[in-house]
């Protein structure tokens, strides 16, 4: 296996040519409807592309088990992967150690006071209490992209969780009250968008690699 300190980042338009994918998962996205099958081959065909490039393995070989609204897996002991979809972009994220990514455009507009008051912890509302409207917007955005990681790096569900989880992005720590979870999160801008990383292991920006088109 490569480096384990390595976190590799795929990056892939959403227009990119379709990749390969196994026969079996060509199977599973006859059966979805148009704009599903479309998301569902393109996520699978370019995790199996980026990872056959990193690991050295074919791609129709890679063990990805990655059914439709389930958290994608690698077997035989390969790591782990994460995906996450924006209106024009994949991302894609494996490591040694459990992993969940999120991407979203980070000029993507909310009703941002709704949703903190709705899905945030009193902690990170008193953390939000001092912001302009202005810096509201981006700051929740953050926010609930990292959200969306650690939810996926616990395999968890957006509408039981999201509340239960404290991000503090100071400390590079989010928490889970109820279940009693920890784990290091951390927020990269890059172009156009932000990544989210929940990760098991300690995040070193030195360590994640971010491979683009």
């Amino acid at each position: 296996m490569k480096n384990p300190r390595l976190l590799p980042l795929w990056l892939f338009p959403i227009e990119s040519p379709l990749k390969e994918i196994s026969p079996a998962e060509e199977n599973i996205a006859n059966l979805l409807p148009p704009i599903r099958a479309y998301q569902y081959r393109h996520a699978r065909g370019y995790a199996r592309f980026a990872l056959s490039k990193f690991l050295k393995i074919n791609a129709l070989d890679i063990p990805l088990d990655a059914l439709p609204g389930k958290a994608p897996k690698l077997d035989n002991n390969l790591g782990y992967i994460s995906f996450s979809h924006c209106k024009d972009a994949l991302l894609i994220g494996w490591s040694a150690a459990k992993i969940g990514v999120d991407l979203e455009r980070s000029d993507r507009k909310l009703a941002a006071s709704q949703l903190a008051n709705r899905l945030f912890t009193k902690e990170e509302l008193q953390r939000l209490e001092q912001l302009t409207a202005s810096k509201l917007n981006s700051k929740v955005l953050e926010n609930w992209v990292l959200k969306e990681a650690v939810i996926k790096w616990q395999r968890g569900q957006i509408s039981k969780d999201c509340i239960h989880w404290n991000i503090n992005q100071e400390s590079h720590i989010a928490s889970h009250k109820k279940l009693n979870y920890t784990v290091n999160v951390f927020m990269k801008h890059y172009q156009s968008w932000l990544i989210g990383i929940a990760y098991s292991d300690s995040v070193n920006k030195d360590e994640i690699i971010i491979y683009s088109n």
